[in-house]
């Protein structure tokens, strides 16, 4: 029973991983059209005289999207900065408790206040279909604003495979345990 819920767990964990990793990637292609929009932006206004507010809130819409939707992939594969002065050097079981502590008491508690308190923001912008201030700019604000609580979602789930994980860690046993030293270790001139 408890292999199967440890097995149940960690397929959840993987599908989570998985999904964000997918998304993250596919939100990665962002940095790509973030470069060539902004060429085009420059080039453009210096070479032609030309300027196009669309094309620069584009890149507005491309930069929230990378940060919004890549986050928890970057969560999954480490990358979000840490002070490793504790975790570096700790043990995997010291890591675990660390991991499962930040889930629980910071991650989760952040995801769940921003998801409150973005979607009542978003829906009034869905109400009214949000578009940019300017006459000429993009009629999306309102799918731009989707990515908060999106990011809220995707960075939540993200917490609970690292919780997960974490309590898998915990609750295998521990494989080098803690043995009694053998005779004679300990004592200096012993060999």
């Amino acid at each position: 029973m408890r292999n199967t819920i440890a097995r149940i767990a960690e397929q959840i964990a993987n599908a989570v991983d998985r999904m964000n990793a997918a998304i993250g990637r596919a939100a990665a292609w962002c940095c790509l059209y973030i470069v060539v929009a902004e060429f085009a932006v420059v080039a453009l206004r210096y070479a032609f005289g030309l300027g196009s507010i669309r094309l620069q809130e584009s890149l507005l819409y491309a930069n929230a999207a990378l940060f919004m939707l890549a986050a928890a992939w970057t969560l999954q594969v480490d990358g979000h900065v840490r002070v490793d002065v504790f975790y570096a050097p700790a043990k995997p079981r010291t890591r675990a408790v660390i991991d499962l502590l930040g889930a629980i008491v910071f991650l989760g508690p952040f995801a769940v206040v921003l998801a409150m308190l973005s979607v009542p923001y978003v829906a009034r912008s869905f109400a009214i279909l949000e578009r940019s201030r300017e006459a000429s700019g993009l009629p999306f604000v309102y799918l731009s604003k989707t990515l908060i609580p999106l990011f809220a979602l995707l960075i939540g789930l993200q917490g609970v495979a690292q919780a997960i994980r974490a309590l898998l860690v915990l609750a295998a046993p521990n494989p080098h345990p803690t043995l009694p030293p053998l005779a004679g270790e300990g004592r200096v001139g012993a060999h």
